[in-house]
């Protein structure tokens, strides 16, 4: 069974910074395009950051460009979002997510999710 499992996430200051990583537990899920979702209290999920199964081609939510950067290890099985310049609304419990097949080039819509991590909770204090 797939599991994604993050970690990284905690308490910053306005303008701190925090890596979120991911480990996916399936090798399979190397050739898979993933990314990161975010989900604020009161709120809907949203889209964070992807990149393709190859890793070259990324994408970034507006709120979220210039700041945030995804990346990934693909012998590792690791996914990465290094997150710079946090702000109060940077607040949320952000999620790995993997595409439901291989060999996508993006991950931008929750529809198109089919693997799930179990969350990691990032609080930005003003």
């Amino acid at each position: 069974q797939v599991q994604l499992v993050e970690s990284g996430g905690g308490l910053v200051q306005a303008g701190g910074s925090l890596r979120l990583s991911c480990a996916a537990s399936d090798s399979t899920l190397k050739d898979y395009a993933m990314g990161w979702f975010r989900q604020a209290p009161g709120k809907e999920r949203e889209f964070v950051a992807a990149i393709s199964w190859f890793g070259a081609s990324t994408s970034y939510a507006d709120s979220v460009k210039g700041r945030f950067t995804i990346s990934r290890d693909k012998a590792e099985n690791m996914l990465y979002l290094q997150m710079n310049n946090l702000n109060p609304e940077d607040s949320a419990v952000y999620y790995c997510a993997a595409d439901s097949g291989p060999h996508g080039l993006t991950l931008a819509t929750i529809r198109a999710v089919g693997y799930w991590g179990q969350g990691t909770p990032v609080t930005v204090s003003s």
